[in-house]
């Protein structure tokens, strides 16, 4: 199984850099003749980037890979450094589709092609907290306002700016707004914009971000599609959304990138930032002997013992459960660790607990959905789980991913439900919130820890 970490890497854009400037250049042929799908799209978080094993990974590119495989193409991917590069190879006729996580408003469809419409996204205002932060556009008078150039936040703002004339704000001629945000909580700008999807991101990177208020109403994504592709090809787009909203897997893979995205308390946030030049930095060559013997990401295994101890080695439980790992007596005996309280067997052992709740669900639980299982396993017990996939049997409901079951998981701790179980009265919604954070710390060290290079396998 292959384990993806997501939000790793990002790819030198001079990889693959499309010249813009001299000579005009030839429109690629139609992908039912080359057999290739070109795709323009940029290096963000929540679209397309390389994870810790320079696999490209992302929202965009997963959508973008389904589509092509359904249609028999290949497909090459083009990044573009900014907006405004997208649309000059959209407009010369260097890719078929633009999938960027675009927003398709009223101004961009009257001089641009749109795809069905797959999600929506509200535009926010984000500031770094203060005691006074602005509620509305006029309290913005004197602020550094920034805003991606040619965004479709730049749209929103010429039309407040109609009814307030002395609302101001920069363009910047950067990739995508999480580099604005980063600006806003270094105090190189007063404000930025974002979508809402960037921002849920961002804040568990830099808590002292805070969303003020929307632009306006929330804003239609959808692909841009070439100006010089046939209505076949329409049609095909049309269909596979079409497809993928009636199976559930446009829902499924929205929550595989963007289902955890909560926000923490600031405590919890800073918290690991803080630790990681600490107590990280001395447990790091545990985690690491961890993942070799486990091929389990260590930023993983470390997320998981930041949200049960903090990285305590000390810690103990009122429930007897000890250790970094948090392990029970039982759980450490059947592991053979012998000091719970030895925060390298605590890990070691944590670590082979985890493979070993992956390895008792069945082969129909597949990809990252396999890994939140294990981890709600390995805070309330398989038997719970397992009488959690049976009750989404029951309710209509898909066993074998964690986007359904996370859902069910709740239900355990409920009279008419508990009572007709196997294993009975369970903390389902712990278990639930307990995964969802063990992302969230996952993906904050993922962005600040490299991988460690000993790793060759991968769950």
């Amino acid at each position: 199984m292959t384990w993806f970490n997501y939000f790793g890497g990002f790819l030198p854009s001079a990889m693959l850099a499309l010249c813009l400037t001299g000579c005009a250049p030839t429109p690629i042929p139609a992908p039912e003749d080359s057999g290739e799908l070109v795709v323009v799209t940029r290096n963000s978080p929540t679209t397309y980037y390389l994870n810790a094993k320079s696999e490209a990974v992302g929202f965009e590119h997963d959508l973008v890979m389904r589509f092509a495989e359904k249609q028999g193409w290949k497909v090459r991917f083009v990044l573009a450094e900014t907006l405004p590069d997208l649309f000059e190879i959209m407009k010369k006729g260097q890719a078929h589709i633009a999938a960027a996580g675009l927003s398709a408003t009223e101004g961009r469809r009257i001089s641009h092609r749109f795809g069905p419409i797959y999600g929506q996204v509200k535009e926010w205002v984000v500031c770094r907290q203060a005691r006074q932060l602005p509620k509305t556009p006029a309290d913005l008078a004197g602020m550094r306002l920034e805003v991606v150039a040619q965004s479709s936040h730049v749209e929103s703002l010429r039309l407040l700016k109609r009814r307030q004339a002395d609302l101001a704000w920069v363009e910047m001629n950067v990739p995508s707004s999480e580099e604005l945000l980063e600006r806003v909580e270094l105090g190189l700008s007063d404000c930025a914009i974002a979508d809402s999807d960037s921002f849920d991101i961002a804040r568990n990177f830099h808590p002292l971000l805070a969303r003020t208020f929307a632009l306006g109403n929330s804003q239609p994504q959808a692909w841009m599609v070439g100006q010089r592709m046939g209505l076949k090809f329409s049609r095909q787009v049309m269909r596979y959304f079409q497809e993928s909203e009636k199976s559930g897997d446009l829902v499924h893979l929205r929550e595989r990138y963007f289902g955890h995205v909560q926000q923490l308390e600031q405590a919890d946030v800073r918290g690991v930032l803080e630790k990681r030049g600490t107590l990280l930095r001395s447990l790091a060559p545990h985690f690491y002997q961890a993942q070799n013997e486990t091929d389990v990401d260590w930023r993983l295994l470390a997320a998981v013992a930041y949200q049960e101890s903090h990285w305590n080695a000390q810690a103990v439980s009122f429930t007897g459960v000890r250790g970094i790992m948090m392990l029970t007596e039982d759980t450490a005996d059947h592991l053979g660790v012998k000091d719970r309280l030895d925060p390298r067997e605590s890990i070691l052992g944590g670590a082979r607990y985890i493979v070993s709740l992956m390895a008792a669900l069945p082969e129909e639980v597949v990809e990252t959905d396999r890994i939140w299982m294990a981890l709600a396993a390995y805070n309330i017990g398989m038997g719970h789980v397992q009488d959690a996939r049976g009750l989404a049997i029951k309710l209509g409901r898909n066993p074998n991913t964690w986007n359904d079951l996370k859902e069910i998981l709740p239900l355990l701790s409920r009279g008419k439900y508990a009572a007709k179980l196997k294993y009975g009265y369970a903390r389902g919604g712990e278990a639930r919130a307990f995964v969802e954070n063990v992302r969230t710390y996952y993906d904050i060290l993922v962005k600040y820890e490299k991988p460690y290079r000993g790793f060759f396998g991968g769950l």
